[in-house]
């Protein structure tokens, strides 16, 4: 392992637990429902709150054995550390943490990919061009400094927050149905209706993705033993609750097939239940994606520094800047491979590999959580799960790895 020289510039802890959780919310909110969830109708149609509901339940495993790991190892580039605790191979931990940093920047360029769609309602520019621009400035933001992009991020995330209020709001009338429709919102047990419904969650679950990310900022969190599994449990709770209120009122309010051919859904329905233009809605939802993608920036560059430090990656991505504190060589870095993804690969497919590589991520640390927990002692000053949980979470993440890759390799592409 590197050993970090005393004069070396390090990594400022500053952020609280409230902008932390803010952090959290934000990336997972910016991260999916203003994007995709006419994607997620057109798989599962009327059934696509429980499309949600079933990545919800999902990420919930894996989010309350991130809580335990972040207490038990307030590190950056957490799931590599994790694994290399648990199951104690430092070459799968090293793939595991560039694989996390690919799917941050993969997870980026779908971001990209969503503001062009609710850019445009605004201004026609060529796509290459408002995606490089936006990148660049971006990358600005991360490399300015920790406190400024989470102040940030934590401002965007308040807005995002109002704007989903404000569609749940105007839709308010298609909640006081749901009574009336709740046959066609409750699948039968039949293969078919359950189809829809697990290929829907696969690409919903990317809409919960960011929970993780709070645990790659753990050097920069104050009292991160407490604050980061608190984060992590209030942000997922917090967007839950919103994602299934906007499912229901989106597919109460503009049949599923229609919203699935826009990359702009709540502008659309917005426009449909108002008569207005969805100027407003629109702007909100640029602001979302841009926190999103912002937060999911700097996570990809501290899993670099992270790994760095533990000498895992080459020296050089882990120096911090001496006047902004951050790890610039490391966010060049991502801000390349974003560039090159976005420019590279449609939406609904950086979605879909996101979610993949994700998931097979969410697999090894359940299982990782699930050796720890069999080998030490539990640690008497942190809050531990139950060992069905991990366990469970990794049962579940490999079994949706699987079904996705037999439907993508024996189903319609």
């Amino acid at each position: 392992m590197i050993t970090v020289e005393p004069e070396a510039p390090q990594l400022k802890r500053s952020l609280s637990l409230s902008l932390v959780t803010l952090y959290g919310i934000g990336t997972i909110l910016g991260a999916g429902i203003y994007v995709l969830v006419g994607k997620v109708a057109g798989y599962a149609g009327m059934f696509t709150p429980i499309a949600f509901l079933v990545s919800a339940l999902l990420a919930a495993f894996s989010a309350l054995s991130y809580a335990e790991l972040s207490a038990r190892f307030p590190k950056s580039a957490g799931e590599a550390v994790y694994v290399h605790e648990g199951l104690q191979w430092r070459h799968l931990s090293i793939i595991v943490g560039v694989t996390i940093a690919l799917s941050g920047t993969i997870s980026t360029a779908t971001l990209v990919h969503g503001f062009v769609g609710y850019f445009e309602i605004f201004f026609q520019f060529p796509p290459a061009l408002v995606m490089i621009v936006l990148i660049v400035l971006l990358a600005s933001v991360v490399i300015w400094g920790i406190s400024q992009s989470v102040v940030a991020a934590a401002l965007m995330t308040v807005v995002e927050i109002g704007g989903l209020v404000m569609i749940i709001w105007v839709a308010r009338d298609g909640l006081v149905e749901v009574p009336a429709s709740f046959p066609t919102l409750v699948p039968s047990l039949e293969l078919t209706a359950w189809h829809g419904i697990m290929l829907g969650s696969i690409v919903a679950f990317y809409a919960f993705l960011g929970f993780e990310d709070i645990v790659n900022v753990a050097e920069e969190v104050r009292n991160p033993s407490r604050n980061l599994p608190l984060a992590i449990i209030l942000a997922l709770v917090v967007t839950t609750v919103f994602y299934m209120l906007v499912a229901l009122v989106s597919i109460m309010g503009v049949p599923p097939r229609e919203l699935a051919q826009t990359d702009a859904p709540l502008a659309m329905l917005y426009t449909r239940l108002t008569g207005n233009s969805p100027v407003v809605i629109s702007l909100i939802s640029l602001v979302a994606v841009l926190n999103g993608a912002l937060i999911q920036m700097i996570m990809a560059s501290r899993v670099l520094y992270g790994m760095s430090r533990q000498g895992w990656l080459p020296p050089w991505l882990g120096r911090v800047n001496r006047h902004t504190r951050t790890p610039l060589l490391a966010t060049l870095v991502v801000t390349g491979s974003v560039t090159l993804f976005s420019l590279w690969l449609p939406l609904l497919s950086l979605a879909q590999l996101t979610s993949f590589i994700t998931l097979i991520i969410f697999a090894l640390i359940n299982l990782s959580l699930w050796q720890i927990k069999r080998r030490v002692p539990v640690p008497a000053d942190i809050r531990t799960i139950p060992v069905w949980v991990p366990v469970s979470g990794f049962v579940s993440s490999s079994a949706f790895v699987i079904y996705q890759a037999a439907h993508f390799l024996w189903g319609e592409g």
